[in-house]
């Protein structure tokens, strides 16, 4: 698990007009050609977080640099592994507010449904060949108001989750290091869900 998560957030109707194949490169390349210049790394300060590409035309896409992750994809992972290990133990209200925020971003209710495999619903060609970058995720656009309004329900219970995070995966590999970390993710989650939902954009996270 050494990769990186670099997330963008998409307008949905511009990336679909490349062609399938050539959208990967497009968001880490061509979308992105000022990052071969030192000087707008200054621009990573910014405490919201969301890096905009500059210059006068539109911007169709932005990248959401995370604060508590050091754009490792790693900790993404184990704080889907501590959600699946502690979702039982929470009561139902709860749990499902966290199954509709969760899924699709760091945890998956049905496993087959990771874009590594299936491609991400069509936006990306399949993930066949080891050797072509794969999305980590891919949320429609269709699919981030639910997130973001799944967020709200959820952020004033996010208390109620410490006795069971302590119970299952305090102290065990492979999962947030504390529960503090834990929630500090899931916030930055709820604030990029909520600004996509704004925008009625999507969200695609690369490699």
């Amino acid at each position: 698990m050494g990769r990186d998560l670099t997330l963008f957030m998409v307008d949905w109707e511009q990336l679909r007009t490349f062609p399938a194949q050539d959208r990967i490169e497009v968001l880490d390349d061509k979308a992105w050609p000022w990052r071969l210049d030192d000087s707008c790394e200054l621009s990573r300060g910014r405490p919201d977080g969301w890096l905009w590409p500059p210059g006068p035309e539109r911007a169709w896409c932005a990248e959401y640099v995370f604060f508590t992750t050091s754009g490792a994809y790693w900790p993404h992972f184990r704080a889907g592994n501590a959600w699946a290990d502690i979702r039982l133990l929470v009561g139902a209200s709860v749990r499902e507010a966290m199954d509709a925020f969760l899924d699709g971003l760091i945890w998956y209710a049905d496993p087959a449904d990771d874009p590594a495999v299936t491609g991400g619903g069509g936006l990306f060609p399949p993930a066949t060949d080891r050797w072509i970058p794969h999305a980590l995720l891919v949320c429609p656009p269709a699919a981030v108001p639910g997130k973001a309004r799944a967020w709200e329900r959820l952020e004033p219970c996010l208390g109620k989750l410490r006795g069971p995070f302590a119970a299952e995966c305090e102290g065990w590999a492979g999962r947030p290091d504390t529960f503090e970390d834990f929630i500090a993710l899931l916030r930055e989650w709820g604030d990029v869900t909520t600004e996509a939902a704004r925008h009625g954009w999507g969200l695609v996270g690369l490699p």
